[in-house]
């Protein structure tokens, strides 16, 4: 006869089997957040040492993100970021530099679609792009330009976003607010619309102002 306040034999088993249950789902899921974030650090290091190709001195070679800028900064960036991972929750690209973005926005009074318009339209959001070109980072900064702009890690999304929205609000300045001339400029450079007095004739240039002013409209 089982005493007061004990549970039987068999009722212990019972207990106890669903308690190891319990634990072993539980224990499964840290499992599943642990890898999860595992994967993550693998893929951002992936994509710093995926080569990339640049065009340096006419000729096209493979250089990774962080060679591009030796290349260019005299110096690889030295990472000071410690990471600990104590959960992972998935971020849309597209969404996953909003803070940053509405920071810019306020300091550089630009409208905040108008900044992720470009970044979509330069990057798709990829913080480590690097164009054949050498334009670099969310917001495709050319080297000197970010040199200019005194960028000294154009990967780092902050600085990048940053700068880039301080150039876009330079060239919506010069225009006197004319946002197909400004990023006539962003893409062609302001020499050429200087040039032309309007948008320059180059085809990759038409495309870029129509397929930002589509995502501007679009995103109203």
């Amino acid at each position: 006869m089982a005493g007061l306040g004990l549970r039987g034999t068999e009722e212990r088993r019972h207990h106890d089997e669903r308690r190891g249950r319990h634990r072993y789902g539980r224990e499964r899921r840290k499992g599943d957040r642990r890898r999860a974030g595992i994967r993550t650090l693998l893929l951002t290091a992936a994509a710093l040492s995926a080569p990339h190709a640049v065009k340096i001195g006419g000729a096209q070679r493979l250089h990774s993100p962080r060679a591009v800028l030796a290349s260019v900064f005299g110096a690889e960036p030295e990472p000071n970021v410690e990471v600990a991972i104590q959960s992972f929750d998935a971020v849309e690209a597209r969404h996953a530099y909003d803070d940053i973005v509405g920071e810019a926005a306020e300091t550089y009074d630009l409208d905040p679609r108008m900044i992720k318009a470009v970044m979509q339209a330069e990057s798709a959001f990829n913080a480590m792009a690097v164009s054949p070109v050498g334009a670099l980072g969310l917001m495709q900064l050319m080297p000197d330009v970010a040199k200019e702009l005194g960028v000294t890690d154009p990967l780092d999304p902050r600085q990048n976003i940053m700068a880039g929205s301080k150039y876009l609000k330079q060239l919506l300045d010069a225009h006197g607010g004319n946002v197909r001339l400004a990023l006539a400029s962003y893409n062609a450079g302001p020499g050429n619309v200087a040039k032309y007095r309007a948008i320059p004739p180059f085809k990759e240039t038409r495309d870029y102002v129509k397929k930002v002013t589509a995502l501007l409209a679009s995103s109203e």
